[in-house]
């Protein structure tokens, strides 16, 4: 096999599969489960709405693919009682994975005592092995400082991935975010993931963001257990690659 298709390779299996539009219907979900695993692997996970995530769950029982959801979202300005429900409402209905949208906007407020609570209270009902991914909404933070402060705090609360985006705003995933994000990671000390999510479409994107990476954090560091992309069309872009 070329490099570059051992690229796409990897790339296929870091793969959280997404599917978060307004509209998504049971077939749309069907669909998305169904094209997780191909002829050559499966994604890390899928990524839907927490109405869908019994359906999707019983789609892949016999799967190793994750089902993934969000809470939060997308503004990040819940209630943190309407949060825990939706939380422990979505675990109970089978997600693996819960991606939770940091308050950011009282982050930017300089009120992190809110964006604490939030984290703190969501972590407290996500148990092992089920994973807590934290949506920092970069594009909106925007501000360097802000981006590694919300970084540290979803660490410090003990995130086992945090992510760029949540899709919906203008700007999603960036290389200058994802490089912030790397080096707070790598400064924590912890075994914390990453996830970029948003505007990922081709190989060619997501290399860049496999890249930097293997650069802060080495070559052997981004596995499925570690690092994720949150797309909808990039798995269309890698079987063709594969192809």
């Amino acid at each position: 096999m070329s490099d570059r298709r051992s690229l796409a390779q990897r790339i296929l299996s870091l793969i959280d599969l997404t599917n978060l539009n307004d509209g998504c219907t049971p077939e749309e979900i069907k669909t998305l489960c169904a094209r997780a695993s191909g002829q050559w692997g499966h994604t890390a996970a899928v990524c839907v709405w927490p109405r869908f995530v019994g359906l999707s769950k019983s789609l892949l029982i016999d799967s190793p693919i994750q089902v993934a959801t969000v809470v939060n979202f997308p503004s990040g300005d819940g209630e943190v009682a309407a949060t825990i429900k939706e939380t422990v409402d979505a675990l109970n209905a089978g997600a693996d994975e819960i991606d939770l949208v940091l308050p950011y906007a009282a982050l930017q407020r300089g009120d992190e005592s809110t964006v604490i609570a939030m984290l703190s209270a969501i972590r407290n009902v996500v148990p092992e092995p089920s994973l807590l991914k934290v949506i920092l909404e970069t594009g909106e933070l925007v501000d360097p400082i802000l981006i590694d402060r919300a970084a540290h705090l979803a660490i410090a609360a003990g995130a086992d991935f945090i992510k760029t985006s949540t899709g919906k705003t203008r700007t999603s995933a960036t290389p200058q975010a994802v490089t912030i994000m790397l080096a707070t990671i790598r400064a924590s000390g912890r075994a914390v993931g990453l996830k970029p999510s948003g505007g990922i479409k081709t190989v060619d994107d997501a290399l860049e963001y496999l890249q930097l990476a293997d650069a802060v954090m080495g070559q052997d560091w981004a596995t499925p257990q570690t690092f994720r992309f949150g797309a909808s069309g990039l798995l269309d872009a890698v079987e063709s690659e594969l192809a």
